[in-house]
């Protein structure tokens, strides 16, 4: 449990998505605890460049600087905890292609302008987590 919150920004994502939604996670890395509070409930495939060797999830290795798109097609989110800033633009760039929502949880207070993809866009305080809404 490396993550600050990472239960309350599971429980913001179970509580507006229904269930069997599909929702992609970019950049899963080795902190899977939001995906494993969320797996149960949706149609979850986590994505990375390496495979980080985890167990318990579905994972896909994807490069989102040359992204399979099929894998975000029908997505109703997209998610990226604590990405590096040069992958905030790609990231959403696939998640609007996709007509998903986008979730950025930055690592401090990094926010990246995203309005060429997104319309809306506002930083939530969901209990111990903060992140970014995108919504077309």
């Amino acid at each position: 449990m490396g993550i600050i919150g990472y239960d309350d920004l599971a429980g913001y994502i179970l509580s507006r998505y229904p269930p069997g939604a599909r929702i992609v996670e970019v950049g899963v890395g080795r902190h899977p605890d939001v995906a494993r509070l969320l797996q149960e409930r949706f149609d979850l495939v986590c994505t990375d460049v390496t495979d980080p060797g985890i167990s318990g999830i579905r994972f896909v290795r994807d490069d989102i600087f040359r992204p399979d798109f099929s894998l975000y097609r029908g997505a109703a989110l997209v998610y990226s905890i604590r990405p590096p800033p040069d992958m905030m633009g790609p990231i959403a760039e696939v998640a609007a292609k996709a007509g998903a929502d986008l979730i950025i949880r930055p690592f401090s207070s990094e926010h990246a302008d995203l309005g060429r993809f997104y319309r809306h866009s506002r930083c939530i305080n969901f209990k111990q987590a903060t992140f970014y809404l995108y919504q077309p």
